[in-house]
């Protein structure tokens, strides 16, 4: 079966949807998954302190991430980064038709 990274309902405005794409364990217990992340017009979402590291991309679209101690990046199409384990970040704001690819690193349900 083939799916598309774009295809599928949009969330509300101001929301974000989650799709786990693929998620594995190994015998060390080490875990990772891809996540599909939609986001529709996000404003100052909720803060993230995650005990695993994060590679994110984004897609389509453009996003701002803040950090804790209050700077910021901003993403546009084909933009990633990594995010280390225990960094304090959030989604400031992203566009209408933002779509993110996030690979955790270790844990994370």
């Amino acid at each position: 079966m083939v799916d598309n990274l774009f295809a599928g309902p949009r969330p509300t405005e101001g929301e974000e949807a989650f799709d786990t794409l693929l998620a594995a364990s190994f015998a060390q217990g080490d875990r990772v998954r891809l996540e599909r992340i939609v986001s529709n017009g996000v404003r100052f979402g909720e803060w993230y302190d995650q005990a695993w590291d994060e590679w994110v991309m984004v897609a389509c679209g453009e996003a701002v991430l803040e950090w804790g101690d209050g700077t910021t990046v901003g993403l546009v199409a084909g933009d990633y980064l990594r995010i280390e384990a225990r960094r304090r970040h959030r989604v400031v704001r992203t566009s209408a038709d933002c779509v993110w690819l996030a690979f955790h690193l270790g844990g994370g349900e």
